[in-house]
């Protein structure tokens, strides 16, 4: 379950405080224009003041400002024009489909594009049903203007008084994602379950956590000048330093389970996988809270338990039992595990106190580690073209609401276009896999949205009662619309619908014209789902490519640092990410494509498997930086770094193949002889590390030779067309 639907966090959460946040400054704006007008106005003023509550989002205060700035401008631009070709019925249509197109199009500028698109889409079709002369548009396009203006000096003062409250929100969502993380990797010590699913589920996961982790990124890191922000960013960095030692404890699950089926020592792994999961959740409460967290979970019992079954084994090995390799694993996670647990403390002291300064690298360049804002035109023109699947979106989307309009206007009954327009462009999405759960969450909670309305209706005849009702909605639609979009369909239905009943009572077939009408919206956006499609495959090489690419130049930053060429992780730490961020870029695509038809889907389960071993590549130099840390003192630098050295150079190749497969060839390693042999070592075998070292280089090696393979078959079997 997501932690912001638990009763215990949800009142916390940044979702909740959002809602409030909407609700209050909806609300508030709606009732000082009844101090000063009719309720006609006010609804326009209302209506305003909604579009850009659309773009209040979680975002660095510049770049919220110029966004929900975008969305004023936009949206009062989009709502004079609209107004002002009401009266000619071919030249509203026009401007309807234009305005369609092009809102569509921006969805160019990335995801936080999309609730700009929908505002604008949203008021376009709020502004066609009415017919007025170019002086009433006027002053109809001010009064949405002075909505808007309004939440928008609300919302920035707010986000202003909040800055901190919210980067402690965004921080704990991390916080908890990343400890659902670790909930997954506990079960790989659970032999109920099938590894091979679990590795699919752990990198699924993987997709969700980088966003959060980015989305604390960009609210933490843009500013940190005082004390309170500096507590955000050393939780933050810890965090961070974490996942990586997590991401390190990947081992051979198949050989323990081998080995180990039957002993207790399993079930050992897991209660301390899943207590240090509890732990790190116990973090998230307290930030979330805005208090220091101090650890309260004992691993002592486990750890003792773990000590004594490898004192087991180690005496099986001794009486010449087949114990060796299990032994070494296990010593291995046991080493690992210490690490996590040593680092959460570190996680809990960094909450408890403010720092002087910003615990972080000094005077770096922070724009590799955050999400950049360009709304450039040339980037939306150069989409301009068949092949671009954002075009054909917009494409699809334009002429799905002109045959909306059409058929609205042929229905025998008083059918409502704009209510059939609004179906359209909410469930309408950039791809198949979106547009078919949209459609799921609209037509369902459109249903029990309307049901729930006219019980209330039914049982309900008290006016403060239903107003109560139509607030508590209106808080409901924002908290669930980025986290169940279904409980934000039934809300937003019944806030509708009580508005209507408010202005115009007495209405019986409200209900009935907006479920009919739903119904119209979504048969017509199904349709038009299949025009211009953009199917996930013909995206899967460009993806591919992309992983393939940044995975070399972080294998590059990686055994540089390794080695003790860079003594600076700074490049090793952003290479990383790009390289998390375009495998989650790839596992999102690849499950897209499993909800489309069976006759578009490719290489499924080559594509996994392609994702799972550039996971595994870096789980193996996270493993390897933490033994060379564990060794720092007395480890034969000679030796490790020429056989680093090697290993570098045959994975750089093996991913140099790989990508060519793919239709870009690699220079070889550059400024550097590619050995041929691997290093001989004689001096270091006493060294404790060595063999630790040597089996996870193999198992480097061998997962860079089933990338090949993997890479090979997609290119056989996905078309790039």
């Amino acid at each position: 379950m997501h932690y912001a639907l638990n009763l215990r966090t949800f009142f916390y959460s940044h979702y909740f405080h959002l809602g409030l946040r909407f609700a209050a400054g909806l609300v508030g704006v709606t009732i000082i224009a009844l101090q000063f007008t009719g309720m006609a106005v006010a609804m326009t003023v209302c209506i305003g003041a909604l579009c850009t509550a659309l773009m209040d989002m979680p975002s660095p205060l510049k770049h919220k400002l110029n966004e929900m700035l975008a969305s004023v401008l936009l949206c009062t631009t989009v709502t004079l024009l609209i107004s002002l070709c009401g009266p000619v019925p071919w030249l509203l249509m026009t401007m309807l489909v234009l305005v369609s197109f092009f809102a569509s199009m921006m969805v160019v500028y990335g995801k936080k594009s999309m609730p700009l698109q929908l505002a604008t889409l949203f008021i376009m079709t709020m502004s066609m049903e009415h017919v007025m002369t170019v002086r009433e548009s006027f002053i109809h396009a001010g009064l949405f203007l002075l909505g808007s203006v309004a939440y928008l000096a609300y919302a920035m003062a707010l986000a202003w008084l909040l800055r901190h409250r919210i980067k402690q929100q965004v921080l704990a969502e991390a916080l908890f994602e990343l400890a659902a993380y670790i909930d997954i990797k506990a079960d790989f010590y659970d032999t109920r379950y099938n590894l091979t699913e679990q590795f699919n589920k752990l990198v699924r996961h993987q997709a969700l956590l980088a966003d959060r982790q980015q989305a604390s990124r960009d609210l933490i890191l843009r500013s940190h000048q005082n004390r309170k922000d500096a507590i955000v960013v050393q939780v933050h960095v810890c965090m961070l330093d974490l996942y990586e030692q997590i991401l390190s404890t990947h081992t051979d699950y198949a050989l323990l389970r081998t080995h180990l089926a039957d002993a207790p020592v399993l079930r050992t792994l897991h209660d301390l996988a899943y207590k240090a999961a509890r732990d790190i959740e116990s973090v998230g409460y307290a930030v979330t809270r805005k208090r220091p967290s101090h650890a309260a979970i004992s691993y002592a019992p486990e750890m003792e338990a773990l000590e004594a079954a490898i004192a087991q084994l180690q005496a099986d090995a001794d009486a010449g039992k087949p114990a060796g390799e299990a032994l070494a694993v296990l010593r291995a996670q046991r080493n690992k595990i210490r690490a996590i647990i040593r680092m959460i403390g570190e996680l809990h002291v960094a909450s408890q106190k403010e720092y002087e300064g910003t615990p972080f690298w000094v005077d770096a360049d922070m724009q590799p580690f955050l999400s950049q804002q360009k709304y450039e035109l040339q980037l939306m023109l150069s989409h301009f073209r068949m092949d671009s699947p954002i075009f054909r979106f917009s494409l699809r989307v334009a002429m799905a609401i002109a045959a909306g309009l059409a058929v609205g206007h042929m229905l025998p009954y008083a059918a409502h276009s704009y209510w059939i327009v609004l179906t359209i462009v909410i469930i309408l999405k950039p791809s198949f896999s979106m547009t078919k759960q949209r459609r799921s969450d609209r037509i369902a909670g459109t249903i029990i949205g309307c049901v729930i309305t006219a019980l209330i209706l039914k049982f309900v005849d008290y006016t403060p009662a239903i107003v109560g009702i139509l607030i508590l909605a209106t808080v409901a639609t924002p908290t669930f619309i980025y986290l169940r979009y279904r409980y934000a369909a039934i809300a937003v239905s019944i806030m509708i619908l009580l508005q209507m009943h408010l202005i115009a009572p007495g209405n019986t077939s409200l209900i009935t014209e907006r479920l009919v009408d739903t119904f119209i919206g979504a048969a017509v956006a199904t349709v038009f789902s299949f025009v211009l499609a953009n199917w996930e495959y013909q995206t899967l090489p460009r993806l591919i490519r992309q992983v393939l690419d940044v995975n070399l130049r972080y294998m590059q930053a990686s055994f540089e640092l390794l080695q003790g060429k860079s003594r600076n992780d700074f490049p090793y730490r952003i290479e990383r990410k790009r390289l998390m961020d375009s495998l989650a870029g790839l596992s999102a695509a690849l499950v897209r494509m499993l909800d489309e038809p069976a006759s578009k889907q490719r290489a499924a389960e080559d594509i996994n498997l392609f994702i799972v071993q550039n996971y595994l590549l870096v789980a193996h130099v996270a493993a390897l930086r933490a033994i060379l840390r564990r060794h720092v003192k007395d480890i034969p630098a000679d030796a490790v770094n020429a056989m680093l050295a090697h290993s570098h150079a045959q994975v750089y190749l093996t991913l140099s193949r790989a990508l060519a497969q793919h239709g870009q060839p690699i220079a070889p390693l550059p400024a550097q002889p590619v050995p041929t042999e691997p290093p001989h070592a004689e001096a270091a075998v006493a060294w404790p590390g060595w063999p630790v070292v040597q089996r996870r280089i193999r198992l480097l090696q061998a997962d860079a030779d089933k990338i090949v393979v993997h890479s090979e078959a997609i290119v056989h079997n996905v078309s790039p067309n």
